[in-house]
């Protein structure tokens, strides 16, 4: 990119170079080799086709989820927080082993053992997350949280999350668990047969001091 001075002013392309104003100074630049039409069907570009579909999606997948836990995240003071947990959506991803490259998926990757272990061992911010034998199971319609660690709070929050990556969407439910015990029951809220996230924060004298999906 180069500026350049002409009594003629001349805005657009010219031969290879392209001419523009930016921030009041007249601009040339060559055109780019980028070839739309050639980037959507040429099989040279197929490789860079099939991560630009899965970044894509890892991208949105990621917003989805942190949606949902939102006004957690925001206590955490961790501006690219956003950045490390595309980059957790990714490595989720890569667990798929059951779709061809370029259209492998998170919710696949979440299917895994390896893929919650992931999820679970994100850590936000400088808040600490919870131990990885800390879990939820269902007792006969009921959910129950199993704590791994005697934890002082005076406020347990539960983020249920049923998130739906292929058309990009989700539902959650957020309750307030009694606090004292090893294993706290709360409501079920959704099927089991589809894709589950558990969301789970601690906070002591209305300050958060855990938080993690378990």
């Amino acid at each position: 990119m180069a500026t350049y001075e002409s009594l003629i002013k001349i805005k657009g392309s010219v031969g290879d170079l392209v001419f523009y104003s930016l921030n009041g100074k007249n601009v040339v630049r060559k055109k780019s080799g980028f070839n739309k039409t050639a980037f959507k069907k040429s099989p040279s570009y197929e490789k860079v086709r099939q991560n630009s579909s899965e970044f894509g999606h890892c991208s949105k997948a990621g917003k989805i989820i942190r949606s949902c836990i939102e006004g957690y995240i925001k206590e955490t003071g961790e501006p690219l927080l956003y950045q490390r947990f595309a980059k957790l959506m990714t490595a989720v991803k890569d667990l798929d082993t059951a779709s061809e490259k370029g259209k492998r998926t998170v919710q696949n990757g979440l299917a895994t053992e390896e893929g919650v272990k992931l999820l679970k061992e994100f850590k936000f911010g400088e808040k600490k997350n919870f131990s990885e034998k800390t879990s939820v199971c269902n007792d006969n319609g009921e959910m129950i949280l199993n704590l791994a660690d005697t934890l002082s709070a005076d406020e347990i929050l539960m983020i249920t999350i049923q998130p739906d990556l292929e058309v990009y969407s989700a539902e959650y439910f957020e309750d307030r668990l009694t606090s004292g015990e090893k294993e706290i029951r709360f409501k079920k809220h959704f099927n089991d047969e589809k894709l589950l996230l558990y969301f789970l924060v601690f906070k002591y004298r209305e300050n958060i001091t855990h938080m993690g999906f378990v």
